[in-house]
């Protein structure tokens, strides 16, 4: 394992008002598992994607396998032998899995394409790495964890000897992991390189040999992972230390605000019964599959309900589509912040003022710019959101930081109920805890919060209630003192016990 197989040297990379990579070196050796870490908008994605040829350095060298490479790009990346499993997917979802897998690289005979030899070969690739699917299926009718799963097998199909992971664990369940860990390792013996980019720093025990850290831009330090410390780390990505990982604020718990009453939206929500009330976050906890997405999107109108009742404030209110729910103060901070909470080609200022034009708009129906604006600013002040200016597009910011603008579009507005999924997916310890403090001031509003999460520790560390999901159901209800990892898993995994009853919470 000391042989380099990437080396980068003095590199730099300029966007429009925004210097991403300053003066950067970097390697990599062949065998090791190298965890390349910071903060969002750090840098890293950056520099992968440099090195896997989806964008051109400023300056700089870049050697691979002790050659200097010129003029790097995707194809030559790819000869190469370098592949990126990318943190936002990067699949065509009209495509079958077998046709995502060989994009690029199709199989042919006779000088047409040859749909029985990808998927024969894509059905050997998938039981290869454990994956459970089949390669005719759509890749838009997947799960977020299933096209990730494609994506990782897409990248590993072509035998790459220099492997880029950019988050590559976020939408995957336990077993998943499980297996993908399992994978890793068996590279690793056959002399791969693996750059492994995740905010699960738990995570990083299991696989890691080797740590870079960058921050700002710039390169900050590397050590061996074995003779450093998570709090090490962590001091060196956010440039201090974060004294609270999961902080918490006790408040007085008010009247009750959301009652959810036997509520039924498709196979995975069935006689969902929940109560909110004010000054008070709820964790809903569960296995990916759970039901719980579904359950907050049948909450805000995304997905039709076939009964239930929703009652807000003591009132029964009718909410057929998402506008019904914010007219009515309940907002939704969705899973996929790039599908459905953004629009990346416009501009910060565009993406938080479009769910908000009832309040920056005139009599006339003319947006008043001076609002707008200042519900911009205060939005990336209040999230400290990284960014040149509100004007730049929301596609151009790290995950993390487009993460904080979904949850900004919703700061202006007076709601009395705000649903987060998955709310810190995908972003860096500092960012995570951002997002909690922002939980705890709606909390302290006497604004009811109610959040998805699959990180058990986040979801014990923040709520002051927890509801376990299983098969589409409720299966438990923990009070915080009383829940740990194991207690919340009996509860996720309980498909023969399902909660089916108007429960009083108190």
């Amino acid at each position: 394992m000391d042989e380099y197989i990437v080396e980068l040297e003095h590199v730099s990379k300029s966007f429009p008002g925004v210097l991403a990579l300053d003066d950067v070196s970097f390697d990599l050796k062949s065998g090791e598992v190298l965890a390349l870490l910071g903060e969002n908008g750090a840098g890293k994605s950056t520099l992968m994607k440099i090195l896997s040829g989806v964008y051109t350095k400023d300056s700089g060298i870049i050697k691979i396998f002790g050659q200097v490479v010129d003029s790097m790009n995707a194809k030559k990346a790819g000869e190469l032998g370098i592949a990126i499993i990318h943190q936002e997917l990067n699949l065509c979802s009209h495509l079958t899995v077998a046709q995502n897998i060989f994009l690029g690289r199709e199989i042919t005979g006779h000088g047409m394409l040859s749909s029985s030899k990808m998927n024969s070969e894509a059905k050997k690739i998938l039981k290869s790495l454990n994956i459970d699917m089949e390669p005719e299926m759509i890749v838009g009718d997947l799960s977020v964890s299933k096209q990730q799963m494609v994506e990782i097998a897409k990248a590993l199909s072509s035998n790459s000897k220099i492997l880029i992971m950019d988050e590559p664990t976020s939408a995957l369940t336990a077993k998943e992991i499980e297996d993908l860990f399992l994978i890793i390792k068996k590279l690793k013996k056959e002399g791969c390189g693996i750059v492994y980019i995740s905010h699960r720093l738990e995570e990083l025990e299991h696989i890691v040999d080797r740590v870079t850290i960058l921050r700002d831009g710039q390169y900050i330090n590397s050590m061996n992972f074995k003779e450093t410390s998570l709090p090490e780390i962590i001091s060196f990505m956010v440039g201090r230390n974060i004294k609270e990982k999961f902080p918490r604020i006790t408040c007085k718990k008010g009247k009750k605000i959301l009652e959810v009453r036997k509520l039924n939206a498709g196979p995975m929500v069935r006689d969902i019964n929940l109560d909110l009330y004010e000054g008070e976050i709820v964790g809903i906890a569960g296995l990916m599959g759970a039901g719980r997405t579904e359950t907050t999107r049948a909450i805000f109108g995304i997905d039709a309900k076939e009964s239930g009742d929703i009652i807000l404030d003591g009132k029964t209110v009718k909410i057929e589509k998402p506008m019904d729910a914010i007219s009515q103060g309940i907002v939704l901070v969705p899973e996929d912040r790039k599908k459905d909470g953004l629009c990346t080609k416009l501009s910060i200022r565009d993406n938080i003022a479009l769910p908000n034009l009832d309040i920056i708009c005139q009599k006339a129906g003319i947006i008043n710019s001076k609002i707008e604006r200042e519900m911009a600013n205060k939005a990336v002040s209040d999230l400290k959101i990284k960014l040149p200016d509100i004007e730049v597009n929301a596609g151009s910011l790290s995950g993390g930081n487009q993460q904080k603008v979904v949850v900004g579009k919703w700061l202006r507005r007076k709601s009395r109920v705000v649903i987060f999924d998955e709310p810190t997916r995908g972003i860096d310890v500092a960012a995570k805890v951002e997002i909690y403090n922002l939980m705890n001031d709606l909390k302290e509003q006497g604004i009811g919060v109610l959040f998805v999460s699959s990180e058990l520790p986040e979801v014990i560390g923040i709520s002051d209630r927890i509801i376990v999901m299983c098969d589409g159901k409720i299966t438990g209800e923990l009070k915080t003192e009383e829940a740990t990892q194991d207690i919340i898993l009996q509860y996720a995994t309980r498909f023969d016990k399902k909660i089916d009853k108007d429960v009083q919470y108190k």
